[in-house]
């Protein structure tokens, strides 16, 4: 048990440390390279390109990576099953389907740089959110029944999903913000971006953090869970609340990025197995540092243009998920 303590602990303190040099590295990565972070305390211009672009851009990324982390843990927690995700209860259509009715509404790019457009799409596509999961929980009739509440998400994703295609048909115009949404950027997060889902995620990692031993309980089973005294349906309610907002925030201020919360839980459990608690946490911080090295890369690889950061979430992610599935294939001597 020490040594698990140990190893988790370790663990946390590399991820904090790579983090932290992978701002550094963010702050130097762009169209004019790292002479503009030699030449910040010089040139206003300079400065300017450094404090007010490249850096929230990358903290945001860390922040929108930690939210999805988090959530992922607590989905993968709440429904026993290693392959679920944040956007499994509805987030993800609810979010496009609200960005979609706002653009075919009020028009706009979905990441114009005007503050009240931004907002304006920021809050349709949280609101939307927020509105699938709840259109799920009515569906499920409640969190009593976890296969429900899991088979009531995938329908209400279906529905949305082909919602925001008509509407997408019906107004042509909006296809290509649509598709900048659809695909995930970080390339408008900003400072205000950055405060609301620092202050989303400090709240969401201490409530997630306090009910870590219901997740614990349920691995054991519902009778089990039961049988230990813990009040599953309200537990499981604020559960479903947590994933519900870690998601929606981050979805609302960078698109849609794939994989991120499905692969940074499986990333930690391959290093440390560990108590939901620590889990929570670790899978926060190793979110955070794929999608904030998902970014720089995004920026790097085609500079000076620049790589759809969901695209790239995807492809690292999908691969390293069809490898850790060949992996235990192999090792059983068999199919998983």
């Amino acid at each position: 048990m020490l040594r698990v303590h140990r190893i988790a602990l370790l663990l946390g303190a590399a991820l904090l440390l790579a983090g932290a040099a992978m701002l550094l590295v963010g702050a130097g990565v762009g169209s004019t390279g790292f002479d503009s972070v030699l030449r910040a305390r010089l040139d206003p211009v300079a400065w300017q390109i450094v404090w007010d672009i490249r850096v929230p851009r990358t903290l945001g990324a860390w922040l929108a990576g930690a939210l999805l982390g988090l959530a992922g843990a607590v989905a993968q927690g709440l429904f026993r099953n290693p392959l679920a995700d944040p956007f499994l209860l509805g987030s993800a259509s609810g979010a496009s389907l609200g960005v979609a009715i706002a653009l075919a509404l009020f028009g706009g790019s979905a990441f114009a740089t005007q503050w009240l457009v931004r907002l304006g799409l920021t809050g349709a596509a949280f609101a939307g959110a927020v509105a699938g999961v709840m259109l799920t929980l009515a569906l499920a009739r409640g969190v009593q029944h976890t296969l429900r509440l899991l088979l009531a998400g995938v329908i209400v994703g279906v529905v949305l999903s082909a919602a925001k295609d008509l509407i997408t048909i019906a107004v042509p115009d909006i296809l290509q913000a649509m598709q900048a949404f659809m695909l995930g950027s970080t390339g408008f997060v900003g400072w205000t971006s950055c405060a609301i889902m620092a202050a989303m995620l400090l709240p969401a990692l201490a409530v997630a953090w306090a009910l870590s031993p219901v997740l614990d309980g349920l691995t054991l089973g519902e009778a089990t869970a039961h049988s230990l005294g813990l009040p599953l349906a309200p537990l499981r309610a604020a559960l479903v609340a947590v994933l519900a907002l870690a998601t929606g925030t981050a979805v609302a201020q960078a698109g849609l990025i794939a994989f991120v919360g499905l692969a940074a839980p499986h990333l930690v459990r391959s290093i440390a197995h560990t108590t939901h608690g620590r889990l929570i946490v670790l899978s926060a911080l190793m979110g955070g540092l794929l999608l904030m090295a998902a970014d720089v890369l995004a920026r790097w690889v085609i500079a000076p243009q620049e790589l759809p950061v969901g695209v790239l979430t995807a492809v690292l992610g999908g691969s390293y998920l069809l490898w850790l599935m060949h992996r235990r294939s192999v090792g059983r001597g068999g199919l998983l």
